[in-house]
């Protein structure tokens, strides 16, 4: 093994560019024309592949440095006995590539896509030309950090006729689907895999039996997709969608109509094309790996200098929508359609504050994951609320407000101790449970902003007095919206309580990964039988909703009634 530098080629440009990404990192193992790093000028982006194989033994540059041609970007260990080969094939793939560089110096990110990416891709998905037909082992895409996901369906047979971009199969994690398609046009020859198993990054799918022109023929009369906004519509060079090099229509990904993951519809409009549905900023690497997974790049939020895209942004995408919930049948929910309301009247746009969006995301995340029911009981606290008006009087030279609030969370504190699954998590895997030996009880605030829930801890080993004063506390930090996030984690069960406003009974959102949240409506006095005659009885409506998964409705019947006997006699709880 031998030491090379591995240095700045020409790249059509003789000011410094800058390095907006490095796509290796100290000890990696490269092959040869591997992207090792992204330079980018003022008006277009370039991988630069590394000439030979080997071990990447120091990196000499970082994300935000500028070069120039023949400046050091690493060392590398070159593999031994390959050294010859890597750099007679590397020097003429450089050259190449350097050309199509110096080409596409002017134009936007769509053309520095086309410039080498189909010469280094081109082993993967067909040549851009006629010739002989050839077989090819198609791997499963880059899943990112997924461990692995279970084949649902395949979509061909041995023996089928397929395009570029058509569906192959289906996977699907715990949550959703995720469609691969495949990367050129071909005869399936052979199925490697079948419905039920499951699979990984690189697990091979099936042998395709390619032509020459493989995809490349299907993308060569697609017009060059402008993918920065620096793009000038003149900028494309006729060269750029030439075959052998897959062009900055085929480095557009595949995409659905909803995003890309978790739908079986046919494609349409750019998706159809494989092309994003909106100018996208990323790199011939990132654009494969949309295209490989079936990505829509215009869905992906870019983390990247100048809104570029990364293969991260793709990978957490991918992630995202694979843990997001599935729909009926399995796939993922589908998008609404947009409609125009000005059409039937007068409108006003209000844009949700960011209190709004998260507890929206989360409140949406917590109904379509947990199977949710709802148990109705109510509370005879006639003998509790003439308690809590005499010790009022008697704290009210303390500072001290006794409110039902602080009652309800003293005696959900002891209902819980008895009813420890309540106060559990289900794992993720959904296999076992989490029980948690502290009781912090979350209290839904209403604020101008939106409804928060700060957590009171350790409500079990508080005495009312305590109790009320944080209560007080936390609400007043709620409206003052001076929340810490340590003060809304943490909380084992909640209570929202609505009997200020009024009500009778409402359905109350478990807060996951809690299992259970308590509803409370407004107290009322009603007639109650009690055996001889009729006495009015004030009665405090409680709504239990609980996570069907973990709490029976037996169990959530038992502490209902638990709760209620608590709350008529308080002196229960000393027991």
């Amino acid at each position: 093994m031998s030491k090379e530098t591995i240095r700045v080629p020409d790249v059509g440009s003789s000011d410094p560019v800058d390095v907006i990404e490095v796509s290796v990192k100290k000890g990696d193992s490269v092959e040869a024309e591997d992207t090792i790093v992204v330079l980018e000028s003022d008006k277009a982006s370039v991988e630069v592949p590394c000439p030979k194989a080997g071990t990447v033994l120091e990196l000499l540059v970082k994300a935000g440095d500028r070069v120039k041609e023949g400046d050091p970007l690493l060392e590398l260990d070159t593999e031994a006995g390959a050294d010859d080969q890597a750099s007679d094939d590397g020097d003429s793939d450089e050259s190449a590539s350097t050309d199509n560089e110096q080409e596409d110096s002017e134009p936007d990110d769509s053309g520095s896509d086309g410039k080498g990416s189909g010469e280094r891709e081109s082993d993967g998905s067909g040549s851009g030309g006629s010739g002989p037909a050839r077989e090819q082992t198609v791997p499963a895409p880059d899943l990112g950090d997924i461990d692995e996901a279970e084949i649902i369906e395949l979509s061909v047979s041995e023996g089928d006729t397929v395009e570029a971009e058509q569906t192959i199969l289906v996977l699907e994690s715990d949550k959703a689907s995720l469609e691969i398609p495949s990367p050129a046009a071909g005869t399936v020859k052979k199925l490697l895999v079948k419905t039920g198993d499951k699979i990984t990054s690189g697990t091979e799918l099936m042998v395709l039996e390619t032509t020459g022109g493989g995809e490349d023929e299907s993308s060569d009369d697609q017009p060059a997709e402008e993918t920065s906004g620096d793009s000038k519509p003149g900028d494309s060079k006729p060269g750029e969608s030439e075959p052998g090099g897959s062009g900055p229509a085929r480095e557009a990904s595949s995409t659905q109509d909803s995003g890309g993951i978790g739908e079986h519809p046919a494609k349409s409009g750019a998706a159809a094309a494989g092309r994003p549905s909106r100018n996208v900023h990323a790199g011939p690497a990132v654009r494969k790996l949309a295209r490989e997974t079936g990505v829509d790049l215009g869905t992906v939020p870019p983390s990247g200098p100048k809104d570029r895209i990364l293969k991260e942004d793709v990978h957490a995408h991918i992630k995202q929508r694979m843990e997001q919930p599935a729909a009926a049948g399995g796939a993922g929910a589908p998008d609404l359609p947009e409609i125009d309301f000005s059409e039937f009247g007068p409108v006003e746009r209000d844009e949700l504050n960011k209190l709004r969006k998260v507890a929206a995301r989360n409140l949406h995340r917590s109904w379509v994951t947990i199977p949710h029911v709802t148990q109705f009981d109510e509370a005879d606290i006639t003998e509790l609320e003439a308690f809590r008006k005499s010790q009022n009087k008697a704290l009210e030279k303390e500072g001290v407000k006794l409110t039902m609030l602080a009652f309800l969370v003293q005696a959900c504190a002891r209902a819980l101790r008895q009813f420890p699954r309540v106060n559990s998590s289900l794992e993720p895997s959904g296999e076992a449970l989490i029980l948690k030996d502290y009781v912090h009880i979350g209290i839904a605030v209403d604020t101008p902003n939106g409804l928060v829930v700060p957590v009171l801890r350790d409500a079990d080993k508080k005495g009312l007095s305590q109790i009320a004063t944080e209560i007080g506390e936390l609400a007043a930090k709620a409206r003052d919206r001076k929340l810490s996030p340590a003060d809304m984690k943490g909380a084992t069960f909640s209570i929202s309580s609505l009997g200020g406003i009024g009500g009778t009974a409402f359905t109350p959102i478990v807060n996951w990964p809690e299992v259970a949240i308590l509803g409370v409506s407004r107290s009322d006095t009603k007639p109650v039988w009690d055996g001889t005659a009729f006495q009015p009885r004030l009665m405090l409506p409680l709504s239990f909703s609980y996570d069907h998964r973990v709490i029976d409705g037996a169990d959530a019947a038992r502490f209902t009634t638990y709760l209620s006997g608590l709350l008529g006699d308080m002196r229960r709880a000393l027991l």
